[in-house]
């Protein structure tokens, strides 16, 4: 049997989900290397919903985190609480603001942060067994809270949002966008992504880095 990884989503797009390009490079890298996985969402309501083409909020409009999320993964998910850590090998967080607003309050709340419960639970098993947790763009603010303070991550190196990590007791680590920073003793690996793309190409290089070491740990 294949190895087999986690993907946890946050809805769909960049300004209030899962960032698309850093989901779909990551599911495309997995395949390329022959690992199985499995997309997961929390079934909850987002925090708000962006009007992409123009960036601002519709007032109003509701929708379902993982309603979202299954238009990414093509309609194969499952809701967040139903992850367990036994039957996987590894777990990776792509970015988008979603990360910010549905998964965590950081976007509003920012070193006051409080992580999604459900989160906390799902990740807390990869962690305590010691298996490989990627995490990208924005994602890796999540790290303080969600696993211990003093993991070293990067976001690139925008100085307002390492400076909150660091107020949280993380560890930043400044990571140009087609590198990655690994904390092998806590098997955390992180790339800039979008925190610093232009291109998709650019963004690819670091996630493609990321899942490849990611698998390697898997091995360790």
């Amino acid at each position: 049997m294949s190895k087999q990884v986690a993907v946890i989503l946050s809805g769909c797009g960049v300004q209030d989900g899962a960032e698309i390009y850093e989901t779909t490079l990551t599911l495309l890298r997995l395949d390329q290397l022959g690992l199985g996985y499995r997309c997961f969402a929390p079934d909850i309501e987002q925090h708000h919903v962006v009007d992409h083409r123009h960036g601002k909020v519709v007032e109003g409009e509701r929708r379902n985190v993982l309603t979202e999320s299954a238009r990414l993964a093509r309609g194969e998910i499952s809701p967040l609480d139903e992850l367990e850590a036994d039957d996987f090998d590894a777990v990776i967080l792509p970015g988008g603001f979603g990360v910010a607003k549905n998964l965590s309050n950081f976007a509003e709340a920012g070193d006051g942060m409080q992580v999604l419960d459900a989160l906390t639970e799902a990740l807390s098993g990869f962690h305590e067994a010691r298996k490989p947790i990627g995490l990208m763009c924005i994602s890796p603010v999540l790290v303080p809270r969600l696993l211990a303070p003093g993991i070293a991550v990067t976001v690139g190196h925008d100085p307002g949002v390492t400076g909150l990590i660091s107020a949280m007791g993380g560890l930043h680590r400044s990571c140009g966008v087609e590198d990655i920073v690994v904390d092998y003793e806590n098997r955390v690996v992180t790339t800039p992504a979008y925190m610093l793309a232009t291109r998709i190409s650019e963004a690819a290089t670091g996630i493609f880095k990321l899942v490849d070491r990611v698998d390697e740990m898997m091995d360790l």
